[in-house]
């Protein structure tokens, strides 16, 4: 083999790019010294382009295709003089490929909280997180502005350089859109429009667009959602004191189950002041145009019955002293218990005592029994 088939070996002949990595963007071909022969074979494939720098500048963009480099389909070769061995000269140049196909469910979020005015709960400290989609549009753009002279550049890269961008334009189409923060659910979409309009301004000169933005979440922090559950509750609820009742019937069970003396009187307690209480609202209701009584109860105290027993007494005239049992108006001792009847009678009517020999009650007028 002679110098000059040797020389003719050195040169790229055939020019592509097979990218099976899934995450790369661009992609420089590596070109031994830069010098590609005349007439090679440029192959680009769909969903990618081919950009030809020659001397730094961009010459040329070539779309999905085979191309033979010639003067014919690269005007900077026109430019070229021939080589003196007697075969076309080649020329030198930087190919670098980038790939067109969308980047989907690319992630982004606020690593910080976003401090919010809102008119209903004063300054909040919320939290966004979505998705979006990535693609190059300009090549030409894209490596004069982003690619540069990298040997390669993985979508991460384009990431990192958005995630900044994202969080600082989300802030301020939240803030100038003014939504209160109870309505933001229903509001995902046009935020999310409103980000990506302002993303793209930035980043078409660039030779990117961002696509398929979405708004996933916008959460408040838990002490407010807290408060918002609490709120919720109550006006499922609505009355207070048919739900503290209904507690109470609630927790009874769990009282009578504890084993220990404070357990069983609680639970009796709590079973006499919610019978008493129901007792009570079923008279109201058999006594036409009696008042009603509060949706609340109280407890009984223990020796209340004694005052409820000596009254009932002197209702009926004359009560025991010693068990305050009903005694007949001409009995001597008690029926119950034995012992000797008091000789002070008492008003059948207001149920205070009565003067000995009295015929009517001085307080009420009510004849003596």
């Amino acid at each position: 083999m002679g110098i000059l088939d040797w020389a003719k070996g050195q040169f790229i002949e055939i020019i592509e790019w097979q990218d099976d990595s899934r995450d790369t963007v661009a992609w420089r071909f590596p070109v031994y010294r830069n010098e590609i022969k005349y007439g090679a074979q440029l192959v680009v494939r769909e969903s990618q382009i081919a950009v030809f720098l020659n001397e730094g500048k961009c010459a040329d963009v070539f779309g999905p295709g085979r191309y033979e480099l010639t003067t014919k389909n690269l005007p900077v070769l026109a430019t070229l003089k021939g080589w003196k061995y007697g075969f076309e000269s080649p020329f030198k140049a930087d190919v670098t490929f980038i790939t067109t196909r969308r980047f989907t469910d690319l992630k982004w979020g606020t690593m910080n909280p976003v401090m919010l005015r809102d008119a209903d709960f004063g300054v909040l400290r919320l939290r966004a997180f979505g998705t979006y989609a990535l693609k190059v549009t300009d090549g030409k753009a894209f490596v004069q502005e982003l690619a540069g002279t990298d040997a390669q550049m993985p979508i991460g890269a384009l990431q990192e350089h958005l995630r900044n961008k994202l969080v600082a334009r989300f802030t301020d189409t939240l803030g100038e859109a003014k939504i209160p923060a109870l309505d933001l659910a229903a509001k995902y979409d046009e935020i999310a429009a409103g980000l990506s309009e302002r993303i793209n301004a930035e980043l078409n000169p660039q030779g990117v667009s961002l696509v398929d933005l979405h708004v996933e979440n916008i959460s408040l922090p838990p002490e407010v959602e807290q408060a918002l559950d609490a709120r919720s509750k109550m006006n499922v609820i609505g009355d207070l004191g048919k739900y503290t009742q209904l507690q109470t019937a609630d927790s009874m069970p769990i009282a009578a189950a504890n084993q220990g003396i404070g357990g069983a009187g609680l639970a009796l307690g709590l079973g006499a002041g919610i019978g008493a209480a129901m007792g009570q609202q079923v008279a109201n209701a058999v006594r036409p145009g009696a008042p009603q009584p509060p949706d609340t109860f109280t407890a009984p105290v223990a020796g209340a019955g004694a005052g409820a027993g000596a009254g009932g007494a002197a209702a009926a005239g004359r009560a025991c002293a010693k068990c305050q049992a009903a005694l007949a108006p001409a009995a001597k001792f008690c029926a119950e218990c034995g012992a000797p009847a008091p000789t002070t009678t008492f008003c059948v009517g207001c149920g205070k005592p009565l003067a000995p020999g009295a015929k009517f009650c001085a307080d009420c007028g009510t004849k003596a029994g």
